[in-house]
């Protein structure tokens, strides 16, 4: 997915390099800065990223919301009568997520409350207005409850020893998460983005002779990391 939006970044570049150019010599006259031609700037992205982002929520919110701006700017819909229903729209959408999200990964879900219930009291890291990095290299990982709040946590378990499947529950409230994982393991993901991103950047193929890290990631107005 992350190729197949690179390519159609690069598609709407020449595309627009070649209308620039036929321009500037006078082959073509076309006027690309039509009414709410700005609203290209939240479409465009947020249509390339709801096609290669696993977290589709807020990438189809930005989307409508361009939209409707790109409507009203043609004078088919009313600016003051969608600035009314812009908030309640996102709220919306912020509820549905919240009451299905469970439904979309119901597996992943269910694992994630059967590793936490099986390990009990996991370890935790916290950093409340202010910083903590943990470096667990050469040792054994046997899962991680990690808070951010007005501050950052920096996991790296990327030289850890995992011998069977593990849980990570990161909550990143106006904070940032970041973990860094290793190689050899399968990553799955379960991300309650509320204003905030849960980020995962490791792409690979589920291999079963592997342990799996499960990592339950809610972010608001915050962010989650996973690399």
């Amino acid at each position: 997915m992350k190729k197949f939006g690179n390519m159609l970044w690069g598609i709407v570049l020449i595309l627009l390099g070649v209308i620039f150019g036929l321009n500037a010599m006078g082959i073509t006259n076309i006027n690309i800065f039509f009414s709410g031609w700005w609203t290209l700037f939240i479409i465009i992205p947020s249509f390339i990223e709801l096609i290669r982002s696993n977290n589709k929520m807020w990438s189809f919110i930005w989307l409508c919301i361009g939209i409707v701006l790109l409507l009203c700017a043609q004078n088919i819909l009313s600016f003051r009568v969608v600035g009314k229903l812009i908030f309640p729209f996102i709220l919306v959408m912020i509820g549905i997520s919240i009451l299905f999200k469970d439904t979309f990964n119901k597996k992943i879900t269910e694992k994630i409350r059967t590793l936490n219930r099986e390990k009990g009291n996991l370890e935790g890291y916290c950093a409340t207005f202010g910083e903590q990095k943990v470096d667990l290299s050469g040792q054994e990982f046997n899962g991680a409850n990690l808070d951010a709040v007005f501050g950052s946590v920096e996991l790296d378990i990327s030289n850890a020893v995992i011998k069977k499947d593990q849980v990570i529950n990161a909550s990143a409230i106006f904070g940032g998460i970041d973990i860094k994982v290793p190689t050899g393991v399968n990553i799955k993901v379960k991300a309650t983005p509320i204003f905030g991103g849960v980020d995962n950047k490791i792409k690979t193929v589920y291999n079963e002779s592997l342990p799996t890290i499960y990592i339950n990631g809610v972010a608001m107005f915050g962010g989650v990391e996973i690399k």
